[in-house]
């Protein structure tokens, strides 16, 4: 190789090192940056001159032109990246899970000083104390204030338990709003890293980082697929459903119920639109749900993963009630996966139960003994609860019934259609319990005892012991508390596999200074080296020049 020619093999090792340099600074810059990948310089030979070609040589003759910048590459582990958003997706929908249940064991156990389990008990000792004075003024008065006070408790349950509903709502709208900006975002950087690194120059890798920090934030709301095309974009699909490609973005639509107000996502592509009259269109989302909820919940299936499909779980499709628990089926199909759901079913159970078993008693006594025992002064049998929504006669003067047909519902005896009887709030003595001949009924006020103290009720129709009303409400509260300390078990386990992961994942695309500096070191001197190379091929040259040439 001639003398100028090997000044070219010392500047491109002047220009590599300088490089190679410029990458170490740019990582030790980044060293606390969050979502920073370790960028790692590859270097390899130039081309060669082939100078003549020997069949029966070992190798042909030929001569180095010195050594390029091959690649800045990044460092990372596509199976420790997928772990980890997995896992931290499923985290999250466990995370949701237990704080829900800690929302719903706090307001089953307090609620504005004053447990709902106090109001109930209040109850109980009112009907006990009536059953000593069934006559009494007194004890009369006190059954209609207790029974106004569990009557008004239990719809501020019910009602804090409906507002948690409408918490995770919003929260649904928030993190599908938070998704599609995401995908917007994903789009964008496949169109810039594409730009930048189609002439196979640049690699666009702090462009990179982004867009893994954005599939990390997506592994968190639900279970996510990606693959890399050959010029760098990324199609990222969410819950099975293409969500970006390399040439658009597939946006999550909300469907929103006309009664309840709460939010099903879908695929906007895939919904049928369907006119209406007034100009307007609405959605077919029928076969476009972003999540199946009538599949099973469980590791081994995948469909535990991601927070918006905890949230939705959790908050259920309805406001549910006893009519929930009718059948069992049905049930286990909408009901018993949804925490809000199957906690305001029981507990809807407990209260329809309570009054409806009240009512019954006091009209059996009311036909048995004959009028005007138990009687309005219309000849009408007396409630003590009555329904907010329905009335409580008939033209004929008769009870109506309660209906479980569709568009019935008003009928119902439900929290939120409940109130005690306004003449008995204003009148508690109209009760009398002063049987025909004068006599005061004592075995009214054992009955009332008896509706408490029978084990007739089941929780749920998947439990099979039968308790009375009094452990009824206990038995909701274990339940809920059991079940928040096996999920608190899951979410802890899996904040640890999440945390070990990450761990694992930051030992790979984390910056070491000990390294970092280490490398610079080894480029500050191959950077040296070509440089006195250089000065030796330059003093070779002044001496050919100056002595030899003259």
């Amino acid at each position: 190789m001639s003398l100028f020619g090997s000044l070219y093999v010392g500047a491109s090792g002047l220009q590599t090192g300088q490089n190679a340099l410029n990458t170490t600074a740019h990582n030790l810059s980044n060293v606390d940056t969050k979502g920073y990948t370790r960028q790692q310089t590859l270097l390899t030979d130039k081309n060669y001159n082939l100078l003549s070609v020997n069949p029966k040589a070992a190798a042909n003759q030929q001569t180095g032109l010195g050594v390029t910048y091959a690649d800045v590459r990044q460092v990372r582990d596509s199976f420790l990246d997928q772990k980890y958003r997995k896992e931290s997706g499923r985290s999250a929908f466990y995370e949701v899970s237990y704080n829900t249940l800690g929302e719903v064991e706090t307001l089953l156990g307090e609620l504005d000083g004053e447990s709902f389990s106090e109001s109930m008990n209040d109850l109980w000792e009112a009907v006990q104390e009536l059953a000593k004075q069934p006559a009494s003024s007194v004890t009369q008065g006190l059954l209609i204030q207790r029974a106004s006070q569990f009557v008004e408790q239990a719809g501020n349950v019910y009602s804090a338990l409906s507002k948690y509903q409408d918490n995770l709502n919003n929260q649904i709208k928030g993190e599908v709003d938070q998704i599609n900006q995401y995908a917007d975002r994903l789009f964008a950087l496949n169109n810039e890293i594409i730009k930048i690194e189609t002439g196979g120059i640049e690699r666009a890798n702090d462009l990179r980082d982004e867009r893994n920090q954005i599939l990390d934030a997506l592994g968190g709301y639900g279970n996510i697929s990606y693959s890399e095309d050959w010029n760098g974009s990324v199609n990222v699909k969410y819950e099975g459903h293409t969500l970006v490609n390399a040439t658009q973005v597939f946006k999550i639509g909300l469907d929103q119920n006309s009664d309840t107000g709460f939010y099903t996502p879908f695929w906007q592509g895939d919904a049928k639109k369907i006119p209406q009259e007034n100009g307007t269109f609405r959605y077919d989302i029928s076969n476009c749900k972003v999540f199946d909820l009538t599949r099973e919940i469980s590791t081994a299936c995948n469909t535990d993963i991601g927070s918006l499909k905890g949230m939705l779980v959790a908050r259920g499709d309805h406001r549910a009630d006893y009519t929930d628990l009718q059948d069992a089926d049905a049930y286990n199909e909408t009901v018993s996966s949804s925490i809000l759901m199957n906690v305001q079913a029981e507990f809807d159970n407990l209260v329809h139960n309570i009054v409806t078993k009240f009512n019954e008693v006091l009209e059996n006594a009311a036909e048995k003994e004959g009028s005007p025992y138990l009687r309005n002064e219309d000849g009408t049998i007396i409630q003590l609860f009555q329904r907010i929504s329905s009335d409580t006669y008939d033209e004929n003067g008769k009870l109506i019934r309660e209906n479980l047909s569709a568009g019935k519902e008003n009928t119902l005896f439900t929290i939120s259609n409940l109130v005690v009887n306004p003449d008995l709030v204003k009148e508690p003595t109209k009760l009398g319990f002063i049987k025909n001949d004068k006599k005061e009924d004592y075995a009214i006020a054992q009955e009332l005892q008896a509706v408490f103290e029978t084990k007739a009720y089941r929780l749920n129709p998947n439990v099979t012991t039968k308790s009375n009303l009094i452990d009824y409400y206990s038995n909701i509260v274990s339940q809920v508390a059991n079940t928040g300390a096996v999920f608190k078990s899951i979410y802890e386990n899996e904040e640890t596999t999440v945390s070990s992961t990450d761990n694992a994942r930051q030992q790979v695309v984390g910056v070491s200074d000990e390294e970092e500096l280490s490398n610079m070191i080894k480029f500050q001197n191959a950077y040296n080296a070509s440089s006195r190379y250089i000065n030796v091929i330059d003093q070779l040259l002044e001496h050919i020049i100056n002595t030899l040439g003259a």
